[in-house]
This record gives C-alpha cells, sequence and structure tokens, in this order.
C-alpha cells in the first residue's frame, strides 16, 4: 500500500476568494480534512472554507488543551501543548500510513506563526508532506489601510505581542515599518512600548483583516478598546521613492 500525502494548506487572511487555486482544487477534493481550534468553537480556519468541502470528507478537530488560561512562561504550557502536537501527529500519521491522504488547515500561511509548523517538524521525516503557500494576515492588514507598507530600503520588523516591554521597545525604535501581531491582553504594553519608541501616532490598528467585520482605524482613536484575537497593529515605513 502506497502512503498518503499530508497537506498543510494555507487558507489565506480569511477571505475565501483570497485562496490558492491549489488550495481550493485539494479542499474540493479532499478525503480526510483536519484543522486546529478552541474546545467547544468552530474555529476560524474550518469557518473560512464552509461550503467548499465534499459532503463525504471525513473531519478531524484538533482541539488546544490551553491556549490563554496559563501563561506561557508556566512549564506546563509547553508540556501540554507538545503532548498535543505529538498526538494529533500521530493521528494524521497513522492516516498516511494506510494510504490516505490528508489536508491540515492552516489561517495565514502554514509557515508563518502557524500550528501546523509543529506536525510538520514531527512528521517531514516520517511521512511525503507538501505545504501549500499562503497570503498572511499581515499582507491583508497593511492592505486594508490603502497605505504602502515598506519604501525603497525600508526595514519591516515582526514583533509578537508576547514579548516585553523592553524588548518590544528596542526593536520598535530600530525598525522603520512595523507589525505588531498578538495583540488581545497585550495591548496596553504595546501602546507603551509603541510611545516609548515614538511611534505611536503612527500606528494603525486592524481587526479581522479581509474578513466580515473589518475595522480599520488609526491605534490612537482604539484608547480603551478590547481588541480581538484577530487584530494587527502596522506603522508604515517612510522610506526612500522617487
Amino acid at each position: 500500500m502506497s502512503v498518503g500525502t499530508i497537506h498543510g494548506v494555507g487558507l489565506g487572511p480569511g477571505d475565501p476568494d483570497l485562496m490558492s487555486l491549489r488550495a481550493h482544487r485539494l479542499l474540493s477534493n479532499a478525503r480526510h480534512v483536519a484543522y486546529f481550534r478552541k474546545a467547544g468553537r468552530t474555529g476560524q480556519a474550518r469557518a473560512i472554507i464552509d461550503g467548499l468541502l465534499p459532503p463525504d470528507v471525513i473531519e478531524f478537530a484538533m482541539e488546544y488543551p490551553v491556549t490563554t488560561e496559563i501563561p506561557l512562561s508556566d512549564p506546563r504550557y509547553n508540556q501540554l501543548l507538545s503532548g498535543f502536537y505529538a498526538d494529533c501527529a500521530g493521528h494524521l500519521r497513522g492516516l498516511a500510513n494506510r494510504g490516505e491522504d490528508v489536508v491540515v488547515l492552516s489561517e495565514g500561511d502554514p509557515f508563518f506563526y502557524g500550528s501546523f509548523m509543529h506536525l510538520y517538524t514531527r512528521l517531514k521525516d516520517e511521512v511525503p508532506i507538501q505545504v501549500v503557500p499562503a497570503i498572511t494576515g499581515m499582507s491583508a492588514a497593511w492592505t486594508a489601510t490603502g497605505i504602502p507598507i515598506t519604501w525603497g530600503d525600508d526595514v519591516l520588523t515582526v514583533l509578537m505581542g508576547t514579548m516585553s516591554a523592553k524588548d518590544l521597545t528596542e526593536r520598535m525604535k530600530t525598525t522603520d515599518a512595523l507589525v505588531v501581531m498578538k495583540i488581545g491582553r497585550n495591548i496596553d504594553k504595546i501602546r507603551a512600548a509603541l510611545v516609548a519608541a515614538g511611534k505611536y501616532d503612527d500606528a494603525w490598528l486592524i481587526e479581522y483583516a479581509s474578513m466580515p467585520g473589518q475595522t480599520v482605524q488609526r491605534l490612537s482613536e482604539a484608547a480603551g478598546r478590547i481588541t480581538p484575537y484577530f487584530s494587527i497593529i502596522v506603522v508604515h515605513g517612510q522610506g526612500r521613492r522617487p
């Protein structure tokens, strides 16, 4: 029996129209599809492709054992997630070894801060894996502002809001253009870092980029708001141009 292939499929930022033709083709012919989600939720990846799957597809929902319930610094966080990814990889490995192809959904691009990467590293030397790249959420976010993110020799830096206030501030100071992800409960720390770096007045907050409910506004105009999970902050570069 031939071994099946695991397809890590990037779905793009959220609008199904921004999905690649290859991704659409794989989804339309999928026999097995796997996706991550928070327990009790549909999952954003699954919601994006609603209506695109064959009626007889077999779904495998991979539910995170922890998201924000305990801090990243807690040793249990990595322990729980490591075991979770190992179990998920084992299930997918079993399907592939039985000759089944599996489509694993990934929001944005699979190799850009995606959970699929943790499956990829556990499976890449054992079963065939193909990765379908996609438009990232940050690309949709800066496009939504209607302003180019970089010019000429501008340096673009992508930061995670989970970083320390000191590290955020130092890196913000040394870049021309900026993207900040994983905002959520880190918003106050990010605001303070932007102020300290002298970039607060130039920052934009984009929520649900390319998805229903998209909002685009200056970060300074969103003071006091609770930002949803699908939020990105951008600061545009102002570099060399003709």
